[in-house]
């Protein structure tokens, strides 16, 4: 079996909507990591601070199959086409260990897609 992670960067405010996206579309779960950035979009600032709207890296580990189906629906609850509002990337997974307690399942669906 085949996996892949998902990083995506979005606003605090739209953390929930992406997960709850990402869930209806397939995703079994997610790692939410609070984060900030910058940009080519400069942040505003205010008496010389800057003032960062908070982030949040959102993780999700999937098999391979599911990718562009979950990515497309982040895509479009996350609004990423707006500028600033986030970004999210795949990348390939070599190894995975804890999650034994979901294998059975993710081969049950595997075998129910191929049938």
């Amino acid at each position: 079996m085949k996996f892949k992670v998902i990083l995506a960067s979005v606003k605090a405010d739209k953390t929930d909507q992406v997960v709850d996206a990402a869930k209806e579309a397939g995703a079994t779960g997610a790692t939410i990591i609070p984060a900030r950035g910058t940009g080519i979009h400069e942040a505003k600032t205010f008496f010389g601070l800057t003032l960062e709207d908070q982030t949040d890296i959102i993780m999700f580990l999937l098999e391979e199959h599911l990718v562009t189906t979950i990515l497309d629906a982040i895509n479009t609850i996350g609004e990423f086409k707006k500028p600033g509002t986030g970004i999210a990337f795949v990348l390939p997974v070599e190894h995975v260990i804890g999650m034994e307690s979901q294998m059975e399942r993710f081969k049950k669906e595997v075998r129910d897609q191929y049938l």
